[in-house]
């Protein structure tokens, strides 16, 4: 039997196969892949991780648990560590995005998320979840983590969290998962924060620990307060600032440079979408006296 790590995708360009594996340091190497597979086939392998897949296109084919599965567009196909399984297109092929959380990640979700230690790492029971709205947070996060992707910190730490949580409280063997409560309070605390810092990267771990929340509380208690997630609320300050620079005639470069945009190209994006117009249109004319 042939072990192979995700790695040995990379080796595959035949025939319109293309696979692309990044780690983000920041996230304890978290491992990633995107792929689009015509014709390479996995070997059997295992992981000390966990492989969480959403189909983009087509369908993907494997082995797993001593059955033939099938993950169309739209699902997710999810391994536990340690469990034996391969991978194929069935049809023409399929795209995928795949990302590794470890199983100390995977804990601190499950503890996130019921308030409490649990006694061993979450378990899946099913090998395709048919949940295209996960798949799509999936593809999503790969967007935000890829190399070279403007997002920011807090969006980055966001979309990872939110997508495991969602993911776990859903579909893995943790009973009944609490709700969030307002926490008014609590959110309070994030949100003077935010207000304060609104230009600077600020990190979900040091934002939750400003709330006394655990990550997966803080981001559920504060959609439901603000109607909001930190990182919407984080660019809606920076809009809101940004909008007061341009009244007073500031350069768009200037002012995307001051609020904390990635460019001026991200502030134009940001404020067509909430004024409908440029920042060069909104501001103000230089005063020439």
């Amino acid at each position: 039997m042939t072990l192979a790590s995700p790695e040995a995708a990379l080796e595959a360009t035949r025939s319109g196969d293309v696979a692309v594996f990044w780690r983000v340091p920041r996230f304890r190497g978290l491992e990633f892949l995107r792929a689009t597979f015509r014709t390479y086939s996995y070997a059997p392998h295992t992981h000390d991780t966990y492989a969480i897949a959403a189909v983009m296109e087509g369908c993907e084919a494997f082995r797993h648990r001593g059955e033939r599965r099938y993950a169309p567009a739209g699902s997710l196909a999810v391994v536990c560590p340690d469990e034996l399984h391969d991978g194929e297109p069935h049809g023409d092929g399929f795209v995928y995005r795949t990302v590794y959380p470890s199983v100390a990640l995977m804990r601190e979700i499950a503890e996130d998320l019921t308030g409490r230690p649990v006694p061993h790492a979450p378990w899946f029971r099913a090998s395709v979840l048919h949940e295209p709205d996960l798949a799509h947070d999936l593809a999503r996060l790969h967007a935000a983590v890829r190399p070279g992707a403007p997002a920011s910190m807090l969006e980055a730490d966001a979309r990872l969290v939110a997508f495991l949580s969602r993911l776990v409280a859903r579909h893995a063997d943790l009973g009944v998962v609490p709700p969030a409560g307002r926490e008014t309070r609590a959110v309070s605390r994030a949100r003077e924060l935010l207000d304060a810092r609104f230009s600077e990267e600020i990190a979900l771990d040091d934002l939750a620990r400003a709330a006394g929340l655990s990550r997966s509380h803080l981001i559920r208690a504060f959609r439901r307060e603000t109607g909001l997630t930190p990182h919407a609320y984080q660019i809606d300050r920076r809009f809101r600032a940004a909008s007061r620079l341009l009244e007073r005639g500031e350069a768009p470069g200037e002012v995307a440079a001051a609020c904390g945009f990635c460019d001026q190209s991200h502030l134009n994006r940001v404020f067509k979408a909430r004024m409908g117009v440029t920042p060069g249109a909104y501001r103000a004319p230089p005063s020439h006296g």
